[in-house]
């Protein structure tokens, strides 16, 4: 007798909000934060020594709404119970991290899929994704290598040290999105974005909404 292996997602949180940050700005959406991040081994003694170290997300660990360690059908259970209206326009999930494509394979797509949902990714684009994905979204980082070069979207969160956005402006995207950093010099990365773009019109600005709303 085989014994099926039941595959589980290690999930920090699943919750509905708005989308805050890029094209889809103000769409409804569930977020799945799936935990772990390959630009973090969880080794270095704080956040300030990963390469991401103005990140603002927490994504290790399952203690987060919803979080857990879950199977598809399980998953797929909470994105029901989490979207408030089945008349609203197409349902909307966003997975993010973290690095989501250290978890989410083609079977997890073709379940979502299955029960009416549009998939979004948020990816640091050094890993490639499985197929299915419906919008995809690359926020490069500086000191990685880029391996995925094409998609819907890339937000360059600015500025980075040694890292100059217009390396990337001959990549196959559709959009290109300069979001300035968070953090004690937000105020001065603002004015820098505002600069930058208005010299480089094929870039556009991306606000972090979500945080202006006060919503997740």
């Amino acid at each position: 007798i085989i014994i099926p292996i039941v595959l589980m997602y290690k999930i920090k949180e699943i919750y509905f909000t708005l989308q805050g940050e890029g094209f889809q700005t103000g769409r409804p959406s569930i977020f799945i934060r799936f935990s772990g991040c390959n630009l973090w081994s969880g080794m270095e003694k704080d956040r300030n020594s990963a390469i991401c170290n103005w990140c603002d997300t927490d994504f290790v660990g399952t203690d987060g709404p919803n979080g857990g360690k879950y199977s598809v059908t399980q998953i797929k259970k909470i994105l029901l119970k989490l979207w408030p209206d089945k008349n609203l326009e197409k349902p909307y999930v966003v997975c993010t991290g973290g690095e989501p494509l250290l978890q989410l394979d083609e079977e997890l797509i073709k379940e979502i899929h299955e029960i009416g949902f549009e998939i979004g990714l948020e990816t640091n684009g050094t890993l490639l994704p499985p197929s299915g994905i419906d919008w995809i979204c690359v926020s490069p980082k500086a000191k990685t290598d880029l391996i995925l070069t094409s998609g819907n979207e890339l937000k360059f969160v600015y500025p980075q040290i040694s890292l100059n956005p217009k390396r990337y402006e001959k990549l196959d995207f559709d959009y290109f999105f300069i979001q300035p950093m968070d953090g004690i010099n937000q105020k001065i990365n603002i004015k820098k974005s505002k600069e930058f773009i208005m010299k480089n019109p094929q870039w556009s600005l991306s606000l972090q909404t979500h945080k202006i709303m006060g919503i997740p």
